[in-house]
């Protein structure tokens, strides 16, 4: 890859995995309508390094909160109020994990082969964001993430699967089952970027160990400007987001959704 795409794609990387457009789409798009050569897989790992790095070190107190009172949990031991719900909130990550696990183990070629073209992008851009408007628009409990459930962290999981369609965007389709189940946008945020750091872990393993398996000579200065880059847009991104969706909502989402959706209809069919 050229120097110039390589800043391009961490950075694009970065700033998708976490909000609410879709980051595979958005990697998929240069090679297909820049004719740009596919980045590689040691690219991918990179790049998934490094906004697992961002969202990892954003949340490292959480993280560190959660695997602890999960720990305990596991042994039956007394845990106060506080602890209880970090341990709950654990078995609810993982709970939510398992769906799209599953079925991107099972199914995940088949969903590379067939479902990766502009067209099911289109759509899959546009319809999807018009849910995510709609749960955020007209559903108005204010559940906070102390009040998930396994049936309703289940349910977010359930949704997380048509994640694995390129343009659906995994951020994008959570926080719409979030909300959809009354939970308030802070909350419906945080458990998706908490849903984010083992299918991340999971998906760049996965890719690690092809890498490892194939012949293939890495570019070095690509992998360290990669895993740099996409670190830090991811974390510039989740800070920002955090801080701002109580206020800006997600219409501007949808609007740039739209706007990306009828853009790449129109390559298709004019």
């Amino acid at each position: 890859m050229l120097w110039y795409q390589i800043i391009f794609l961490s950075l694009i990387q970065g700033l998708t995995e976490f909000l609410p457009v879709s980051s595979s789409a958005h990697l998929i798009l240069p090679s297909q309508l820049l004719n740009w050569q596919d980045q590689g897989l040691a690219f991918d790992v990179a790049v998934h390094v490094g906004t697992l790095i961002a969202v990892v070190t954003y949340f490292y107190k959480d993280i560190l909160s959660i695997s602890k009172a999960w720990c305990l949990s596991l042994f039956g031991k007394r845990l106060g109020d506080v602890t209880a719900a970090q341990g709950k909130l654990g078995w609810y990550i993982i709970i939510g994990t398992i769906p799209v696990g599953l079925v991107g183990f099972l199914c995940g070629g088949l969903i590379e082969t067939h479902l990766r073209s502009i067209e099911v992008i289109a759509y899959t851009t546009i319809g999807f964001g018009i849910l995510l408007w709609l749960a955020d628009k007209f559903f108005h409990d204010n559940k906070e993430i102390h009040q998930l459930t396994w049936r309703t962290s289940f349910a977010i999981g359930v949704s997380q699967v048509l994640a694995l369609i390129p343009g659906t965007s995994r951020s994008g389709i959570t926080m719409t089952s979030a909300r959809a189940l009354g939970f308030s946008r802070d909350a419906a945020v945080r458990f998706s970027f908490l849903l984010s750091i083992p299918l991340i872990s999971i998906a760049g393993g996965y890719k690690l160990l092809q890498l490892i398996m194939s012949p293939t000579v890495v570019d070095w200065v690509a992998i360290i400007t990669g895993v740099i880059l996409s670190m830090i847009s991811a974390y510039i991104c989740i800070y920002f987001f955090l801080k701002w969706i109580n206020n800006i909502g997600f219409t501007v989402f949808l609007v740039y959704r739209l706007l990306l959706g009828f853009f790449l209809l129109a390559l298709v069919y004019l």
